[in-house]
């Protein structure tokens, strides 16, 4: 296998996988955030939206840094390509287990400062008795 192929399997594989995690966990996810928070469901949508924005953000240039300093045996390509590939995977484990962990701890009160947040607006706004 040419170094220039083992380049392509290593993108072709790791975009892929990142666009198909990213789908699943967007699609899947909307019902926790939902719950999360408080039943809102566009601070739900939008919060969703943003974390697969970043998602792709952090993955494309973890994926993008990882080309650099290949230096592969010529039996090794296949192993080596591999391992690129399987620290991409960790590193999309890791993100959702961070993301998933920060949304449980913090999604009610972010609900909360919004609803306030709402209320202090409306009443700025709202003629008086």
């Amino acid at each position: 296998m040419s170094m220039e192929l083992s380049y392509l399997v290593y993108l072709i594989v790791s975009v892929v996988m990142t666009i198909w995690v990213a789908r699943t966990l967007s699609k899947n996810g909307e019902v926790f955030l939902v719950k999360c928070f408080g039943q809102d469901e566009v601070l739900a949508k939008s919060t969703n939206h943003l974390l697969v924005v970043g998602f792709y953000l952090i993955n494309v240039g973890l994926i993008a840094i990882r080309l650099d300093g290949w230096q592969i045996s010529p039996g090794g390509m296949i192993p080596y390509v591999g391992s690129k590939i399987g620290v991409s995977v960790l590193c999309l484990g890791a993100m959702h287990f961070f993301n998933m962990v920060m949304i449980a701890k913090f999604g009610r009160t972010v609900t909360g400062w919004v609803r306030v947040n709402d209320m202090r607006g409306a009443e700025k706004f709202s003629a008086p008795a």
